[in-house]
C-alpha cells in the first residue's frame, strides 16, 4: 500500500493511503477520496508526457496520478504495483512504471 501525504491549494494538508479497491480507492481524509470519487472515469496522465488512462478506483497508478495532478503531492512511500498497457510494448503490451516514470523526480 502507498502512503501519499501532500496539500490543497488552500494549504490544508492530507495524509492518505492509496488502498487499490475500486470501493475505496483512498483511505486518511474524506477530502481527498471526495477528488478522487470527483474524477473517476475521466482520462489522466499517468507522467507529464502520457501514457492516459482513465481513473480507477482499484488502479493505484491512476489514483496517484489524479492527486499528482490536482494536489501538491509532497512524499509519496511504500510500495505499489504499477503496469499500465503501452502500445507497442515488447512485454505483451504491458509496462512496469517505477516511482521516477510517474513524473516523480
Amino acid at each position: 500500500m502507498l502512503t501519499v501525504t501532500g496539500s490543497f491549494d488552500d494549504g490544508a494538508t492530507y495524509t492518505v493511503q492509496i488502498t487499490g479497491r475500486a470501493d475505496r480507492p483512498v483511505i486518511g481524509s474524506y477530502r481527498t477520496a471526495a477528488l478522487v470519487e470527483l474524477h473517476l472515469g475521466e482520462t489522466v496522465a499517468l507522467s507529464p508526457t502520457g501514457p492516459m488512462t482513465a481513473v480507477a478506483g482499484g488502479d493505484e497508478a491512476s489514483v496517484l496520478a489524479v492527486l499528482r495532478e490536482y494536489t501538491n503531492v509532497i512524499e509519496e512511500s511504500g510500495s505499489v504495483p504499477r503496469q499500465v498497457r503501452v502500445p507497442g510494448s515488447r512485454s505483451g503490451g504491458l509496462a512496469q512504471l517505477g516511482k521516477n516514470d510517474l513524473g516523480r523526480g
